[in-house]
């Protein structure tokens, strides 16, 4: 039953007709969430009470800000023949084949701003000059580093990226800015626009990855790219003999998506081949009947396994490192009843007593699965990033308890550009 309320200025206009859909309960809710925002609390209150305003959120963002993009055209499969993560990510839904593969729309949020201003209004070099421009590196300290920042990089070429379109746009330096910028100019190919057949969502954009947290990062998005890192031997993917990434014959790396690659990136994805071969070879041992193919599936359910803990109740703890968020990851993944309890009684007692993985079905709220436009946009960590890049000298025979000496120091010149 919806609650009819006169809605305060506060709350911004593209919320609006979200707001007056909510039931008495849910308008409280959000009340008392808009509280706990506008002094700022949330990480300061106790533990449970900041677990607990996650949840209120969580709870209003999975009923109202999940908003589905196209039509739905799968159709139903046999999921005991599909126990494995596929190629191209189709048949890793019960009820719908192609929930989640490559080339489907992404989601929505919210519905598209109906800002009277153009695209260029301001101009993104404007943008990235007067409110993105680093004026003072201040550093993280112990909290952050270059890993980190490569492993966010890892995961979004896991999660996602848009299909683009084959005219190419340039895009020049205002003339208020133009002295300032190192490129003058900026040439890319736009994003492809393709009608949803949807009344209230005209116009989507298609994910040229799979959304699934299924380590495509490292085994490819489709068929092709999947063929390309695998060995076929014993389930193992290709790696050189010195643990690093084999490269083709135009030195571009052999791994499952290269885009915008650079050493770090490439070190991470060396990383998780390494780990998968090993997990192969510990099936090998335990499973001598598994045949190539059994072995590789496996390993890989495995592997992606391990990416999503690490990057659930680790990397995210330390971006944003308070009790309240430590806490709220670890239910995510183990549920209230916690971590000894999920691993002797199994998930057994829905996401919030068990945590969210293991689930026997999909919890999609009412909305197939994919990523949204908006979860895209927030990751944007340019940022994180240092002012240099130090080399130091693995081969030194410093003791362990000191830094290795400094062999060489290279000044990063980043240039961003968000439209």
């Amino acid at each position: 039953m919806a609650f009819s309320i006169s809605l305060p200025d506060f709350v911004h206009p593209q919320l609006r007709h979200v707001v007056a859909k909510m039931s008495l309960f849910d308008t409280i809710l959000f009340y008392v969430v808009h509280l706990v925002d506008k002094f700022d609390l949330w990480h300061r209150l106790p533990v449970l009470l900041g677990a607990a305003y996650l949840g209120i959120r969580r709870h209003l963002h999975q009923r109202y800000n999940l908003l589905h993009v196209g039509k739905v055209n799968g159709k139903k499969y046999d999921t005991k023949e599909f126990t494995y993560r596929t190629a191209d990510g189709t048949c890793n839904h019960p009820v719908d084949h192609l929930v989640g593969s490559q080339g489907t729309f992404f989601g929505r949020n919210m519905l598209p701003s109906t800002s009277s201003y153009a695209l260029l209004e301001p101009h993104p070099v404007t943008v990235a000059t007067k409110l993105l421009e680093r004026r003072k590196y201040t550093d993280c300290g112990g909290q952050f580093n270059m890993i980190a920042c490569a492993w966010v990089q890892f995961m979004i070429h896991d999660w996602n990226d848009h299909m683009e379109d084959t005219e190419q746009v340039e895009l020049r330096a205002p003339q208020d800015v133009a002295a300032g910028c190192p490129l003058k100019s900026f040439k890319f190919l736009k994003t492809k626009k393709l009608p949803t057949g949807s009344p209230d969502l005209k116009f989507g954009h298609l994910n040229s990855r799979t959304p699934w947290w299924d380590g495509s990062v490292i085994y490819g998005n489709n068929e092709e790219g999947m063929i390309r890192v695998r060995r076929f031997k014993e389930g193992k993917l290709r790696v050189s003999g010195d643990g690093l990434l084999e490269h083709d014959d135009k030195g571009i790396p052999i791994s499952g998506d290269v885009r915008n690659y650079w050493a770090g990136y490439s070190l991470l994805q060396a990383l998780f081949v390494k780990e998968h071969n090993a997990i192969c070879d510990m099936l090998k041992e335990h499973y001598p009947e598994f045949d190539d193919e059994k072995v590789y599936r496996h390993a890989r359910l495995i592997t992606s396994a391990v990416i999503a803990k690490i990057h659930t109740i680790d990397w995210t703890l330390e971006l944003v490192k308070t009790d309240t968020l430590m806490a709220g990851m670890r239910i995510n993944w183990y549920g209230l009843l916690g971590k000894k309890v999920k691993d002797l009684l199994g998930p057994k007692f829905g996401p919030v007593l068990s945590g969210l993985v293991g689930l026997k079905k999909p919890r999609d709220h009412g909305t197939p699965y994919s990523l949204t436009e908006e979860f895209v946009s927030v990751y944007r960590m340019h940022s994180l990033l240092p002012d240099t890049i130090v080399l130091r000298d693995l081969k030194s025979t410093t003791s362990e308890d000191k830094s290795l000496p400094i062999q060489d120091e290279y000044v990063i010149q980043l240039h961003i550009f968000h439209l």
